[in-house]
C-alpha cells in the first residue's frame, strides 16, 4: 500500500497544561505516529507538549523536524536533537513551511498559537490552497467548547457545513491517525 501521509504537522501547546492526561496522549500519538511511518512535523519546541511529543517520536524510533524563529532559538527554546530543524525569520515563515512538509495536520491542547495554527490552515483548506486533511485531538473534552463554537457557526450561517466537515475530530490518537489516513486515501481515490 502507498504511503498517503509521509509527515504530519501537529500544532500543540509549548506548555503541558494542568491535566497529566494531555501529556500521555501527546506521548502516545508521537509512539503510534513512529510506528505507522508518519514523520512529524512540528514548532521545533523542547519545551510542553511539543517537547514531549518530539521526544516521543524520536524515542520510537521516528522522524521529528522542527521549524522555528531565530528568535526562539536566542531563548533556548529550540529542541537539540531533532532529525532536522529548520530556522525561519518570521512566524509567517514557519507556518508557510510546516505546510509545506506535511501531508496532513493535526491539533493537540494550546493556547493561542496552537489555535492560530489551526486556523489558519483550515482557512486555507477551505480556500482550497491545499487539500491535506486536518484534525484536532480532542483530549478530555479539551476542544468541546470550540467545536460548540464551530456548530454555532454552522447554524447562524457564518459557516457552510461542507467547511465544518473539513475538522476531523477524534478522542483517541488510533482514532485520530486512522481517521486523517482515510481522509487523505479519499482525497487521491
Amino acid at each position: 500500500m502507498e504511503q498517503i501521509i509521509h509527515r504530519l504537522c501537529v500544532f500543540c501547546g509549548s506548555r503541558t497544561g494542568d491535566k497529566e492526561v494531555y501529556g500521555t496522549n501527546a506521548r502516545r500519538l508521537g509512539e503510534l505516529m513512529a510506528q505507522r511511518g508518519f514523520g512529524l512535523v512540528y514548532g521545533g519546541g523542547h519545551i510542553g507538549m511539543m517537547g514531549i511529543l518530539a521526544d516521543a517520536i524520536l524515542a520510537a524510533g521516528g522522524e521529528a523536524i522542527g521549524v522555528i524563529p531565530q528568535n526562539m532559538i536566542d531563548k533556548e527554546l529550540a529542541h537539540g536533537k531533532l532529525t532536522k530543524l529548520h530556522v525561519v525569520s518570521t512566524m509567517h515563515q514557519r507556518k508557510a513551511l510546516m505546510a509545506d512538509l506535511a501531508d496532513g495536520f493535526a491539533a493537540l491542547p494550546g493556547g493561542f498559537g496552537t489555535a492560530d495554527e489551526l486556523f489558519e490552515i483550515l482557512t486555507w483548506a477551505q480556500l482550497h490552497y491545499h487539500s491535506k486533511p486536518v484534525g484536532l485531538l480532542n483530549i478530555d473534552g479539551f476542544f468541546d467548547s470550540l467545536l460548540a463554537w464551530l456548530d454555532h457557526a454552522v447554524q447562524d450561517g457564518f459557516l457552510k457545513p461542507k467547511h465544518r466537515r473539513l475538522l476531523i475530530e477524534a478522542k483517541e490518537p488510533e482514532e485520530l491517525l486512522e481517521r486523517l489516513w482515510a481522509d487523505a486515501k479519499k482525497e487521491i481515490e
